[in-house]
Order: structure tokens, then C-alpha cells, then sequence
């Protein structure tokens, strides 16, 4: 038996030398916060010990909106939409806790219902009473469960490839979204994050290759590893998936624009359809050899989209205003 011994004692050490030389230490965050967190950065408190990384662009005056971001991605990922709506809209994007700048949850706290809350928190200390809400992926997921809880506050909602629908996806698979669902191998994930791990993983999720750039792919990789991400990360991913239900979904009086990627491997078309099908003012535009990230891979066709719908819900609500 003192051969077994012998061989489980020798793998433990290759297992422990291995873990040491290809751990990922987290990045530092002051340091982040100078390379992601200059002007226009704000870092607002929003109760429960929770400082959020806030950008807040375009004119006081202009109508509000609230973009968010999905899932290990953050605020960068709206800029192309900031530089085409900041002109006519006060555009407002913040990381969600659990990424970017803003870190992980205080109470670890990383429920649906969190989410919204902190939504709605950022509202509150920004002085918005109404406004147009918008999300990408699990943005898209926490969007239509603020407009459940707060419908008198949403002028409209935008869904971008949202999470959220019933509708399972027979994904081409997704390396970073794999791992971090792996027992065992996740808990490796949170220590050792490769930057090619990283890489493939954007890229996976996109089709226009042209937005995997080595800047992007650096900033996906560094505020991953931003202390306690990487935790709130696999926090996340142990949760059970869970879909809204129709008659909820077709409850909401508020106007909704769904984009979508027509090659988006995460979250399928269908989802769209389903969206389009249920929601009772809705309008659909699907973005042909387009993946995950429409706003980032066809930046001008979804602006031009967004303003044209954006044109028609203020002008609904003037023409309500005046009758």
C-alpha cells in the first residue's frame, strides 16, 4: 500500500506545484481604477456598502437612459451607443456588482432581486423619476425584472440579446461560461484565469472578430481578475437558471425595442421571437451575421435603430400629454 501512498502523494505535489505556477493573482485596484475609472467616472455610493463605477454622459436635460451590461463584461461595453446617443440623451451606464470597478457585492449578495434593487438605488441618487431602462444579455434579464417591479417608472425598455426567455439555446459552447459551471474546475477558475482563456471566450461569443481586439480582450481579462470578481463570478454561476413566465412578461405596459444577433451562440434567436411574440408593444430587429454584442459589432445600424425608436416613444408621450 506505501506505493499508493507514494503516488497520491506525488500527484498532490505536482497538483500544488501546478496551482503555483499558473495562478493568476487578482489585479490591483487602484491601479485599475486609473486605467478604467478616469473622468467621466463617478464611484457613487448606493447604500448596503456598495460604491458603484458610474458613467454619466450627454445633457441634464435630455431624456434618461440606464444602459447595463451582461454578464463579466461591464460599462465599456455601451460606449459605441454613448458616442452616438450622448448628443440628444443623458446616458447612463454603471457596473453591476460582481464586475468592472464597482467589485464584488458586500453582503455577496448576487439574486435577481439584488440587482434590481441596486437599479433602482442608482435612480434614486441620480434624481430620475422616470426613464428609459436597457441591458444587454443579463443586463437584458435584469431590465425585464425591473420593469416588473417598477413598471411606472420605465418610459420604455431596450433588450439586447436578453437573457430571460424560456427558451433553452443549443449553444456552440462557450470555454469561460463552461469552466465556471464545472464543479471542481471552477473552483480552479477563480485562482487560475488565463488571458487566452479569456480571449477564446470573447471570441466565442461574437461575429464580428474585428471588436476581439488586444485591448478588449486586456480589459475583459483585468477587471475579471479585479479583487473579488472572479469569486462573485463563480457566486453567480452556482445560481439556478431560471426563466420568466409568460403571463408575467405579457403583463408590462411599457414599450419595448428587442435587438438581436442573428448568430448570437449564447442566447438564440428564438429568444427574440419569444420576447416579440409576448411582450404587448414590442419591436423586433435582428442584426444578420451579428453575434452576442450588437452594440459593439454593428454600432451604426443599433444607434439608428435606438434613436428611430427613441423618436417614436417621446412622441407617444407628448401626443398623451397634450390630449
Amino acid at each position: 500500500m506505501k506505493w499508493v501512498w507514494r503516488i497520491l502523494g506525488v500527484i498532490v505535489a505536482a497538483l500544488v506545484i501546478a496551482f503555483f505556477i499558473f495562478r493568476v493573482p487578482d489585479t490591483d485596484a487602484e491601479e485599475m481604477r486609473a486605467k478604467y475609472g478616469a473622468a467621466p467616472s463617478q464611484f457613487v455610493e448606493i447604500g448596503d456598502g456598495v460604491t458603484v463605477h458610474l458613467r454619466d454622459e450627454g445633457p441634464r436635460d435630455g431624456p434618461p437612459i440606464i444602459l447595463l451590461h451582461g454578464s463579466n463584461a461591464d460599462l465599456h461595453t455601451w460606449q459605441p451607443w454613448v458616442d452616438g446617443l450622448a448628443d440628444t440623451y443623458r446616458v447612463i451606464r454603471f457596473d453591476q456588482v460582481g464586475h468592472g470597478l464597482t467589485g464584488p457585492d458586500a453582503g455577496g449578495d448576487y439574486s435577481t432581486a439584488n440587482y434590481v434593487a441596486d437599479i433602482d438605488e442608482v435612480a434614486d441618487t441620480l434624481g430620475l423619476d422616470t426613464f428609459i431602462l436597457g441591458g444587454n444579455s443579463m443586463g437584458g434579464s435584469h431590465t425585464v425584472a425591473y420593469a416588473m417591479e417598477h413598471p411606472e417608472r420605465l418610459a420604455g425598455m431596450i433588450l439586447v440579446d436578453a437573457g430571460g426567455a424560456p427558451i433553452r439555446t443549443e449553444s456552440k459552447g462557450n470555454i469561460g461560461f463552461t469552466l465556471m459551471r464545472t464543479p471542481v474546475v471552477n473552483r480552479l477558475a477563480e485562482h487560475i484565469t488565463p488571458r487566452s482563456l479569456v480571449a477564446q471566450s470573447l471570441s466565442q461569443s461574437v461575429s464580428n472578430q474585428d471588436i476581439v481586439t488586444e485591448e478588449a480582450i486586456d480589459r475583459y481579462w483585468e477587471l475579471l481578475r479585479y479583487p473579488g470578481n472572479r469569486r462573485a463570478t463563480l457566486a453567480r454561476m452556482q445560481r439556478d437558471w431560471a426563466a420568466f413566465a409568460a403571463d408575467n412578461v405579457a403583463a408590462l405596459d411599457v414599450p419595448a425595442l428587442v435587438m438581436w444577433g442573428a448568430e448570437d451562440a449564447l442566447i438564440s434567436v428564438d429568444a427574440a421571437t419569444w420576447y416579440d411574440e409576448t411582450l404587448p408593444d414590442s419591436m423586433l430587429v435582428i442584426y444578420e451575421g451579428i453575434g452576442h454584442l450588437p452594440q459593439e459589432e454593428q454600432p451604426e445600424a443599433s444607434i439608428s435603430d435606438v434613436r428611430n425608436w427613441l423618436a417614436q416613444i417621446i412622441l407617444n408621450e407628448n401626443s398623451e400629454q397634450s390630449d
